[in-house]
Protein backbone atom coordinates (compact mmCIF):
# COMPACT_ATOMS: atom_id res chain seq x y z
CA UNK A 1 0.00 0.00 0.00
CA UNK A 2 3.03 2.45 0.89
CA UNK A 3 4.06 1.47 -2.83
CA UNK A 4 0.95 2.90 -4.62
CA UNK A 5 0.90 5.95 -2.26
CA UNK A 6 2.87 8.12 -4.55
CA UNK A 7 1.11 7.51 -7.61
CA UNK A 8 -1.66 9.64 -6.07
CA UNK A 9 -0.53 12.06 -3.78
CA UNK A 10 3.31 12.46 -5.26
CA UNK A 11 1.26 13.68 -8.20
CA UNK A 12 0.59 17.47 -7.16
CA UNK A 13 5.07 17.95 -7.29
CA UNK A 14 4.73 17.07 -11.11
CA UNK A 15 2.28 18.89 -11.95
CA UNK A 16 3.80 22.10 -12.91
CA UNK A 17 6.80 20.50 -14.22
CA UNK A 18 4.61 18.53 -16.68
CA UNK A 19 2.64 21.86 -17.42
CA UNK A 20 6.09 23.49 -17.95
CA UNK A 21 7.72 20.66 -20.37
CA UNK A 22 4.61 19.92 -22.51
CA UNK A 23 2.66 23.34 -22.28
CA UNK A 24 -0.38 21.43 -20.96
CA UNK A 25 -2.42 23.42 -18.56
CA UNK A 26 -3.95 23.02 -15.40
CA UNK A 27 -7.01 21.24 -16.62
CA UNK A 28 -5.18 19.15 -18.48
CA UNK A 29 -3.17 17.83 -15.65
CA UNK A 30 -5.93 17.40 -13.27
CA UNK A 31 -8.09 15.27 -15.70
CA UNK A 32 -4.76 12.74 -15.45
CA UNK A 33 -5.09 12.47 -12.13
CA UNK A 34 -8.93 11.44 -12.45
CA UNK A 35 -8.71 9.38 -14.94
CA UNK A 36 -5.61 7.50 -12.63
CA UNK A 37 -8.20 7.94 -9.69
CA UNK A 38 -11.45 6.96 -11.61
CA UNK A 39 -9.26 3.53 -12.70
CA UNK A 40 -8.04 2.79 -9.21
CA UNK A 41 -11.57 2.82 -7.81
CA UNK A 42 -14.31 1.60 -10.55
CA UNK A 43 -11.96 -1.54 -11.51
CA UNK A 44 -12.68 -2.70 -8.27
CA UNK A 45 -15.12 -4.90 -8.93
CA UNK A 46 -13.45 -6.50 -11.48
CA UNK A 47 -10.32 -6.92 -9.11
CA UNK A 48 -12.51 -8.79 -6.19
CA UNK A 49 -13.58 -10.85 -8.54
CA UNK A 50 -9.90 -11.34 -9.47
CA UNK A 51 -8.58 -11.92 -6.61
CA UNK A 52 -11.14 -14.33 -5.21
CA UNK A 53 -10.32 -16.34 -8.40
CA UNK A 54 -6.47 -16.77 -8.64
CA UNK A 55 -5.45 -15.24 -5.59
CA UNK A 56 -3.62 -12.83 -3.99
CA UNK A 57 0.01 -13.38 -4.80
CA UNK A 58 -0.20 -13.69 -9.00
CA UNK A 59 -2.28 -10.60 -8.91
CA UNK A 60 0.08 -8.63 -6.23
CA UNK A 61 2.58 -9.71 -8.75
CA UNK A 62 0.90 -8.48 -12.06
CA UNK A 63 0.09 -5.22 -10.35
CA UNK A 64 3.46 -4.25 -9.30
CA UNK A 65 4.44 -4.71 -13.00
CA UNK A 66 1.79 -2.25 -13.81
CA UNK A 67 2.36 -0.05 -11.55
CA UNK A 68 6.03 0.26 -12.42
CA UNK A 69 5.42 0.40 -16.51
CA UNK A 70 2.25 2.67 -16.22
CA UNK A 71 3.69 5.74 -13.49
CA UNK A 72 7.59 5.16 -15.60
CA UNK A 73 6.05 5.70 -18.99
CA UNK A 74 4.21 8.44 -17.90
CA UNK A 75 7.65 10.57 -17.84
CA UNK A 76 8.72 9.26 -21.11
CA UNK A 77 5.89 10.84 -23.83
CA UNK A 78 4.84 14.40 -24.26
CA UNK A 79 1.30 13.04 -25.64
CA UNK A 80 -1.82 13.63 -23.10
CA UNK A 81 -3.55 10.72 -24.68
CA UNK A 82 -0.61 8.84 -23.93
CA UNK A 83 -0.45 9.89 -20.54
CA UNK A 84 -3.77 9.64 -19.61
CA UNK A 85 -3.32 5.76 -21.03
CA UNK A 86 -0.03 5.25 -18.92
CA UNK A 87 -1.56 6.71 -15.91
CA UNK A 88 -4.93 4.69 -16.09
CA UNK A 89 -2.64 1.18 -16.34
CA UNK A 90 -1.16 2.31 -13.81
CA UNK A 91 -3.95 2.91 -11.94
CA UNK A 92 -5.40 -0.54 -12.64
CA UNK A 93 -2.34 -2.02 -10.77
CA UNK A 94 -3.50 0.00 -7.87
CA UNK A 95 -6.53 -1.23 -7.41
CA UNK A 96 -5.71 -4.58 -7.12
CA UNK A 97 -3.16 -3.85 -4.52
CA UNK A 98 -5.55 -2.07 -2.54
CA UNK A 99 -8.83 -4.26 -3.16
CA UNK A 100 -6.61 -7.21 -1.49
CA UNK A 101 -5.30 -5.26 1.42
CA UNK A 102 -8.35 -4.32 2.66
CA UNK A 103 -10.26 -7.44 1.96
CA UNK A 104 -7.58 -9.02 4.31
CA UNK A 105 -8.24 -6.86 7.00
CA UNK A 106 -11.96 -7.02 6.84
CA UNK A 107 -12.00 -10.74 6.95
CA UNK A 108 -9.06 -11.21 9.58
CA UNK A 109 -9.85 -8.55 12.03
CA UNK A 110 -13.83 -8.45 12.50
CA UNK A 111 -13.27 -7.17 15.49
CA UNK A 112 -11.53 -4.60 15.19
CA UNK A 113 -12.21 -3.77 11.65
CA UNK A 114 -12.65 0.04 12.01
CA UNK A 115 -8.29 -0.05 13.31
CA UNK A 116 -7.34 -2.84 11.12
CA UNK A 117 -8.43 -1.24 7.91
CA UNK A 118 -7.29 2.32 9.24
CA UNK A 119 -3.69 0.75 9.45
CA UNK A 120 -3.93 -0.46 6.15
CA UNK A 121 -5.81 2.31 4.41
CA UNK A 122 -2.92 4.69 6.08
CA UNK A 123 -0.69 2.92 4.37
CA UNK A 124 -1.93 4.66 1.22
CA UNK A 125 -2.33 7.69 2.96
CA UNK A 126 0.35 8.50 4.70
CA UNK A 127 2.78 6.54 2.23
CA UNK A 128 3.77 9.55 0.11
CA UNK A 129 5.19 11.39 3.25
CA UNK A 130 8.48 8.87 3.07
CA UNK A 131 9.08 10.30 -0.94
CA UNK A 132 8.35 14.19 -0.63
CA UNK A 133 12.36 15.30 -0.35
CA UNK A 134 13.48 12.49 -2.35
CA UNK A 135 11.05 13.22 -5.07
CA UNK A 136 11.63 17.15 -4.55
CA UNK A 137 15.34 16.75 -4.97
CA UNK A 138 14.87 14.34 -7.88
CA UNK A 139 12.55 16.35 -9.81
CA UNK A 140 15.16 19.46 -9.19
CA UNK A 141 18.18 17.31 -10.04
CA UNK A 142 17.24 15.16 -12.96
CA UNK A 143 14.34 16.73 -14.12
CA UNK A 144 10.63 14.83 -13.89
CA UNK A 145 11.28 12.48 -16.39
CA UNK A 146 13.90 10.57 -15.05
CA UNK A 147 12.11 10.73 -11.63
CA UNK A 148 8.96 9.21 -13.09
CA UNK A 149 11.38 6.48 -14.59
CA UNK A 150 13.06 5.61 -11.57
CA UNK A 151 10.39 5.87 -8.89
CA UNK A 152 8.31 3.89 -11.11
CA UNK A 153 10.88 1.10 -11.15
CA UNK A 154 11.52 1.16 -7.36
CA UNK A 155 7.94 1.19 -6.41
CA UNK A 156 7.04 -1.79 -8.70
CA UNK A 157 9.95 -4.00 -7.46
CA UNK A 158 8.95 -3.40 -4.12
CA UNK A 159 5.33 -4.30 -5.00
CA UNK A 160 6.59 -7.73 -6.56
CA UNK A 161 9.07 -8.59 -3.63
CA UNK A 162 6.03 -8.13 -1.09
CA UNK A 163 3.63 -10.07 -3.08
CA UNK A 164 5.85 -12.85 -2.38
CA UNK A 165 4.62 -13.23 0.43
CA UNK A 166 0.96 -13.46 0.16
CA UNK A 167 -0.64 -16.37 0.47
CA UNK A 168 -3.32 -18.28 -2.25
CA UNK A 169 -6.73 -18.26 -2.70
CA UNK A 170 -7.59 -18.86 0.32
CA UNK A 171 -8.07 -16.26 2.79
CA UNK A 172 -9.49 -17.49 6.40
CA UNK A 173 -12.39 -15.52 7.91
CA UNK A 174 -11.75 -14.79 11.52
CA UNK A 175 -14.62 -15.21 13.96
CA UNK A 176 -15.09 -12.10 15.52
CA UNK A 177 -15.01 -11.47 19.42
CA UNK A 178 -17.42 -9.17 20.28
CA UNK A 179 -16.99 -8.98 24.02
CA UNK A 180 -16.99 -5.11 25.21
CA UNK A 181 -18.75 -3.72 21.64
CA UNK A 182 -22.05 -3.56 21.92
CA UNK A 183 -21.96 -0.21 20.61
CA UNK A 184 -21.26 -1.80 17.35
CA UNK A 185 -24.20 -3.25 15.23
CA UNK A 186 -22.80 -6.56 13.43
CA UNK A 187 -24.32 -8.59 10.46
CA UNK A 188 -25.37 -11.81 11.15
CA UNK A 189 -25.59 -12.74 7.57
CA UNK A 190 -23.74 -13.02 4.92
CA UNK A 191 -24.51 -10.68 1.61
CA UNK A 192 -23.30 -11.45 -2.21
CA UNK A 193 -22.97 -8.17 -4.04
CA UNK A 194 -26.21 -8.35 -5.80
CA UNK A 195 -27.71 -8.91 -2.70
CA UNK A 196 -26.35 -6.04 -1.08
CA UNK A 197 -27.39 -3.77 -3.46
CA UNK A 198 -30.72 -4.60 -3.35
CA UNK A 199 -31.14 -2.66 0.44
CA UNK A 200 -31.20 1.26 0.82
CA UNK A 201 -28.66 0.78 3.25
CA UNK A 202 -25.48 0.57 0.50
CA UNK A 203 -27.01 3.37 -1.33
CA UNK A 204 -27.29 5.58 1.48
CA UNK A 205 -23.68 4.61 2.47
CA UNK A 206 -22.43 5.36 -0.94
CA UNK A 207 -23.86 8.97 -1.61
CA UNK A 208 -22.42 10.26 2.01
CA UNK A 209 -19.07 8.40 0.84
CA UNK A 210 -19.09 10.45 -2.50
CA UNK A 211 -19.58 13.70 -0.70
CA UNK A 212 -17.29 13.15 1.82
CA UNK A 213 -14.93 11.95 -1.30
CA UNK A 214 -15.01 15.36 -3.27
CA UNK A 215 -13.46 17.84 -0.63
CA UNK A 216 -10.02 15.22 0.00
CA UNK A 217 -9.49 14.63 -3.48
CA UNK A 218 -10.10 18.03 -4.35
CA UNK A 219 -7.20 19.12 -1.80
CA UNK A 220 -5.24 16.32 -2.66
CA UNK A 221 -5.29 17.27 -6.51
CA UNK A 222 -5.23 20.98 -6.10
CA UNK A 223 -2.99 21.67 -2.87
CA UNK A 224 0.01 22.81 -4.98
CA UNK A 225 -1.91 25.28 -7.26
CA UNK A 226 -4.10 26.62 -4.26
CA UNK A 227 -0.87 27.27 -2.54
CA UNK A 228 0.66 29.17 -5.73
CA UNK A 229 -2.35 31.46 -5.93
CA UNK A 230 -2.60 32.23 -2.37
CA UNK A 231 1.01 33.21 -2.88
CA UNK A 232 2.30 30.66 -0.46
CA UNK A 233 6.36 30.00 -0.24
CA UNK A 234 7.83 26.63 -1.71
CA UNK A 235 9.61 25.97 1.70
CA UNK A 236 5.94 25.96 3.65
CA UNK A 237 4.52 24.06 0.54
CA UNK A 238 6.79 21.45 0.92
CA UNK A 239 6.01 21.58 4.79
CA UNK A 240 2.44 20.87 3.88
CA UNK A 241 3.16 18.37 1.38
CA UNK A 242 5.18 16.17 4.36
CA UNK A 243 2.22 16.98 6.83
CA UNK A 244 -0.40 16.33 5.03
CA UNK A 245 -0.08 12.37 3.89
CA UNK A 246 1.21 12.24 7.93
CA UNK A 247 -2.20 13.48 8.38
CA UNK A 248 -3.76 11.43 6.22
CA UNK A 249 -2.52 8.40 7.81
CA UNK A 250 -2.95 9.44 11.26
CA UNK A 251 -6.52 10.01 10.61
CA UNK A 252 -7.14 6.70 9.13
CA UNK A 253 -6.07 4.47 12.08
CA UNK A 254 -7.38 7.67 14.69
CA UNK A 255 -10.93 7.66 13.48
CA UNK A 256 -11.04 3.79 12.89
CA UNK A 257 -9.80 2.93 16.41
CA UNK A 258 -13.08 5.63 17.06
CA UNK A 259 -15.11 4.18 15.58
CA UNK A 260 -14.55 0.66 17.20
CA UNK A 261 -15.09 2.13 20.18
CA UNK A 262 -17.75 4.91 20.10
CA UNK A 263 -19.50 3.55 16.75
CA UNK A 264 -18.80 4.10 12.72
CA UNK A 265 -21.73 6.56 12.98
CA UNK A 266 -20.93 8.92 15.79
CA UNK A 267 -17.02 8.62 14.42
CA UNK A 268 -18.68 9.81 10.80
CA UNK A 269 -20.76 12.61 12.77
CA UNK A 270 -17.46 13.97 14.32
CA UNK A 271 -15.11 13.52 11.81
CA UNK A 272 -17.22 14.68 9.03
CA UNK A 273 -18.50 18.16 11.07
CA UNK A 274 -14.65 18.93 11.53
CA UNK A 275 -13.98 18.19 7.87
CA UNK A 276 -16.69 20.58 6.80
CA UNK A 277 -15.16 23.25 9.21
CA UNK A 278 -11.43 22.23 7.57
CA UNK A 279 -12.50 22.86 4.00
CA UNK A 280 -13.98 26.27 4.65
CA UNK A 281 -11.21 27.28 6.75
CA UNK A 282 -8.44 26.91 3.80
CA UNK A 283 -10.38 29.55 1.60
CA UNK A 284 -10.49 32.06 4.51
CA UNK A 285 -7.99 31.45 7.31
CA UNK A 286 -5.62 29.88 4.21
CA UNK A 287 -5.46 32.34 2.33
CA UNK A 288 -4.58 35.10 4.93
CA UNK A 289 -1.38 33.26 6.29
CA UNK A 290 1.05 30.13 5.28
CA UNK A 291 1.06 28.68 8.75
CA UNK A 292 -2.83 28.52 8.89
CA UNK A 293 -2.39 27.22 5.49
CA UNK A 294 -0.74 24.63 6.41
CA UNK A 295 -2.57 23.62 9.43
CA UNK A 296 -5.81 24.17 7.75
CA UNK A 297 -4.78 21.59 4.99
CA UNK A 298 -3.52 19.52 6.95
CA UNK A 299 -7.20 19.10 9.41
CA UNK A 300 -8.68 18.61 5.89
CA UNK A 301 -6.39 15.47 5.36
CA UNK A 302 -6.78 14.16 8.85
CA UNK A 303 -11.15 14.36 8.76
CA UNK A 304 -11.08 13.05 5.36
CA UNK A 305 -8.60 9.88 5.03
CA UNK A 306 -11.03 7.90 7.76
CA UNK A 307 -13.65 7.34 4.86
CA UNK A 308 -11.51 4.68 3.66
CA UNK A 309 -11.72 2.75 7.05
CA UNK A 310 -14.87 3.82 8.24
CA UNK A 311 -17.13 2.86 4.87
CA UNK A 312 -15.46 -0.59 4.51
CA UNK A 313 -15.87 -1.38 8.37
CA UNK A 314 -19.60 0.08 8.22
CA UNK A 315 -19.97 -1.88 5.02
CA UNK A 316 -18.70 -5.19 6.89
CA UNK A 317 -20.50 -4.40 9.39
CA UNK A 318 -23.47 -4.32 7.44
CA UNK A 319 -23.69 -6.93 5.06
CA UNK A 320 -21.28 -9.53 6.87
CA UNK A 321 -17.12 -10.10 6.07
CA UNK A 322 -17.21 -12.76 4.06
CA UNK A 323 -17.50 -10.95 0.57
CA UNK A 324 -15.76 -7.73 1.95
CA UNK A 325 -13.70 -7.54 -0.70
CA UNK A 326 -16.22 -8.13 -3.93
CA UNK A 327 -18.48 -6.00 -1.91
CA UNK A 328 -16.22 -3.14 -1.01
CA UNK A 329 -15.56 -3.36 -4.97
CA UNK A 330 -18.47 -1.42 -5.42
CA UNK A 331 -18.74 1.10 -2.66
CA UNK A 332 -15.20 2.06 -3.41
CA UNK A 333 -15.63 3.37 -6.65
CA UNK A 334 -17.55 6.41 -5.60
CA UNK A 335 -13.92 8.00 -4.62
CA UNK A 336 -13.96 8.09 -8.72
CA UNK A 337 -16.64 10.23 -8.96
CA UNK A 338 -15.67 12.30 -6.07
CA UNK A 339 -12.37 12.53 -8.46
CA UNK A 340 -14.45 13.97 -11.50
CA UNK A 341 -15.31 17.05 -9.34
CA UNK A 342 -12.39 17.43 -7.24
CA UNK A 343 -9.79 17.12 -10.14
CA UNK A 344 -10.67 17.79 -13.36
CA UNK A 345 -14.06 19.97 -12.97
CA UNK A 346 -12.62 21.78 -10.04
CA UNK A 347 -9.43 23.04 -12.03
CA UNK A 348 -12.05 23.83 -14.44
CA UNK A 349 -14.12 25.78 -11.53
CA UNK A 350 -10.77 27.92 -10.81
CA UNK A 351 -10.08 28.67 -13.86
CA UNK A 352 -13.16 30.29 -15.34
CA UNK A 353 -13.86 32.13 -11.70
CA UNK A 354 -10.43 32.89 -10.55
CA UNK A 355 -11.13 31.76 -7.07
CA UNK A 356 -10.69 28.46 -5.07
CA UNK A 357 -14.00 29.83 -3.13
CA UNK A 358 -16.41 27.90 -4.90
CA UNK A 359 -14.75 24.52 -5.13
CA UNK A 360 -13.78 24.70 -1.26
CA UNK A 361 -16.98 25.80 0.40
CA UNK A 362 -19.09 23.73 -2.34
CA UNK A 363 -16.87 20.66 -0.80
CA UNK A 364 -18.04 22.26 3.17
CA UNK A 365 -21.35 21.61 2.42
CA UNK A 366 -21.17 18.69 1.22
CA UNK A 367 -19.44 17.46 4.23
CA UNK A 368 -21.94 18.72 5.96
CA UNK A 369 -24.98 17.42 4.74
CA UNK A 370 -22.71 13.67 4.60
CA UNK A 371 -22.43 14.79 9.00
CA UNK A 372 -26.42 14.90 8.75
CA UNK A 373 -26.71 11.83 6.73
CA UNK A 374 -24.67 9.82 9.51
CA UNK A 375 -27.43 10.81 12.19
CA UNK A 376 -29.91 9.11 9.63
CA UNK A 377 -27.68 6.01 9.36
CA UNK A 378 -27.99 5.48 13.33
CA UNK A 379 -32.22 4.84 12.69
CA UNK A 380 -31.58 2.70 10.47
CA UNK A 381 -31.80 -1.45 10.90
CA UNK A 382 -29.62 -3.72 9.90
CA UNK A 383 -30.31 -4.95 6.29
CA UNK A 384 -32.32 -7.96 6.02
CA UNK A 385 -32.25 -10.91 2.98
CA UNK A 386 -35.69 -11.02 1.24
Amino acid sequence: MIQIANLQYGWTLFTKPLMKANGWTAADVGWGITIFIALETWAMPVCGYLIDKYGLRPLMTIAGFMCAAGWAGIGMTQSLTAMYLLYAFAGFGAAIVYCGSIGVALKWFPDRRGFAAGIIAAGFGSGSALFVALLTNWIATYGHATTFLYTGILHGLLIVAAAQFLGGTGIPLATPALAGKAVLRRQTQEFTPPEMMRNIQFYWLWAMMLMMGIGGLLATAQVSLVAGSFGISAQMLTLSLTLNPIANGTGRFFWGWVSDNIGRERAMLIAFLIQSASLASVVTFGATSPLLFVISMAMVFFTWGEIYALFPSALADFFGGKNASANYGFLYPTKGVAAIVGGGLAAQLFQSSGSWGPAFYGSAVLALVSAGMALGLMKMPLPSKR
